[in-house]
């Protein structure tokens, strides 16, 4: 193609005549009515088409850089392209992390995103009393729901646990003491460290026992007149082993009650059945705390639960009522969609039927291993492809994790394709590197990992629908 950058008749230059010939760059009135971006200004408009001419002019300029019209067609295309596409993309998860934190943490079930649909669609009583004719609690849409799985008395939701946890102190213990024992000092990701918790929260933090041991006598002793509650906190990111010791919610509860205080349990991941029906390890319950005792109980909607991101808190009447009157509660509160999402979650729950198939958290923790090998053979073939000949496929046993810090010692038996690079040398890990950055650049992204000098791709989380996607993935 030849083309001069002049600009034509009625066109005004961006150039100034004293620069370089070969900076002399075509106008933005030339390149928007080419005819080569007449089809792209049609589909997404013109708008976005100038605005990406005149962002690759402006590089251009600023690196004193030569192109060629053609050169520079292509790179507005693809900037023009990549300004439509959403921040928030879906991508194929074969990092064998199925709760992943960075990747949304759990996929909702087929059932839960028709909930939302449905709750997008139309006005619906989030907040209204249908019975009455009056305003109500959005709270009611599922504390019924959550208190026939937990056992307890009252529940409120808020928009994540962390928010649960600091909506709970500053109700409950705001301007008093609140009791923990220093091997419950939790920090997760995102640097949230309960110590910051209870400081924002307007409390005073009193630490008790040492990091491997604490008794029921270092809670006893640490009581005083400004105490308010005590405070246990599941560690479900790390484990202390060895020489330990520790005191039991019943034993805490009794302990608070006689004198006066609450007791509240941060679980954190919150399954709400005991997991090991289906092989998994057993996680604490919430029904578990509130049995022996606990006035305040909170977990995630996220993690195990399989839901959308909510912070669930139940307990006693008492307790739950001072929480929800609090100011703060409104600050914290959650959307139409959320409530959509979790009540229908919840329903699988209480229906109890099928699950294990319903769930999708549930049906990527249990899948066996011969299951998962199985799918990496289907899909061996196209990852092999899109890397190239540089590497060599072949398939792996490898472990999974659950992870957003639930059973952070568990490990799931698991398989994957193992891309294996052909001539290893000082550039193994820039080839790596570079060919894991192509599989982030497919229209919908491969998520893998790096291990022992090869990319692995665990295939636990890849569903029918994602397989029938990579398949089909253009290179």
């Amino acid at each position: 193609m030849t083309s001069s950058f002049l600009p034509g008749p009625g066109e005004t230059s961006n150039t100034p005549p004293s620069a370089p010939q070969a900076l002399r760059l075509p106008s933005v009135d030339r390149l928007l009515l080419s005819e080569a971006l007449a089809p792209l200004s049609a589909s997404i408009g013109r708008p976005l088409v100038k605005r990406a001419i005149q962002q690759t002019l402006a590089e251009l300029r600023e690196s004193k850089s030569a192109a060629e019209e053609t050169q520079i067609i292509r790179s507005v295309i693809d900037r023009a392209q990549a300004s439509v596409q959403p921040q928030l993309r879906s991508v194929i998860n074969l990092t064998g992390t199925v709760i992943h934190t960075n990747l949304g943490r759990a996929v909702l079930s087929e059932e839960v995103i028709a909930s939302v649909a449905d709750a997008m669609r139309s006005y619906n009583a989030l907040e209204f009393d249908l019975e009455h004719g009056e305003r109500g609690d959005r709270d009611t849409v599922v504390e019924a729901l959550i208190c026939r799985l937990t056992g307890a008395q009252a529940a409120t939701v808020v928009n994540n646990c962390a928010a649960a946890v600091l909506l709970s102190l500053v109700a409950l213990g705001a301007r008093r003491e609140v009791i923990i024992s220093r091997s419950e000092q939790i920090e997760i990701g995102g640097s949230f460290r309960m110590p910051d918790i209870m400081k924002a929260a307007n409390c005073r933090l009193v630490e008790v026992g040492t990091t491997n041991r604490t008794h029921l006598r270092d809670y006893q002793d640490a009581i005083k007149e400004k105490t308010a509650l005590i405070v246990k906190a599941h560690r479900s990111n790390y484990a202390v082993t060895g020489f330990t010791a520790e005191v039991g919610d019943e034993e805490l509860a009794a302990l608070a009650h006689a004198h006066g205080l609450f007791y509240m349990v941060d679980l954190g991941s919150g399954a709400l059945l005991d997991m090991s029906r289906w092989g998994l390890p057993r996680e604490p319950l919430p029904s578990d705390a509130l049995s022996k005792g606990a006035d305040v109980v909170m977990f995630s909607g996220d993690k195990l639960l399989g839901g959308p991101q909510a912070g669930l808190i139940v307990g006693s009447r008492a307790a739950i009522d001072k929480i929800k009157k609090h100011p703060l509660k409104r600050t914290f509160r959650v959307s139409k969609l959320v409530m959509a999402a979790l009540e229908a979650t919840l329903r699988l729950y209480d229906s109890d039927h099928d699950l294990v198939n319903r769930l999708p958290v549930l049906a990527m923790l249990t899948r066996e291993r011969e299951d998962i090998r199985q799918a990496c053979a289907r899909v061996m073939p196209r990852l092999a492809q899109i890397a190239g000949p540089r590497f060599r496929a072949d398939i792996v046993d490898c472990a999974s994790q659950i992870g957003s810090g639930a059973l952070p010692e568990e490990r799931l038996p698991s398989a994957a394709v193992r891309l294996t690079p052909i001539d290893s040398g000082k550039r193994t890990g820039r080839l790596l590197s570079e060919t894991l950055a192509e599989f982030r650049k497919l229209k919908t992204p491969v998520i893998g990992r790096i291990r022992d000098d090869a990319i692995v791709f665990d295939c636990r989380c890849l569903s029918a629908r994602d397989e029938s996607i990579l398949l089909s993935a253009a290179s």
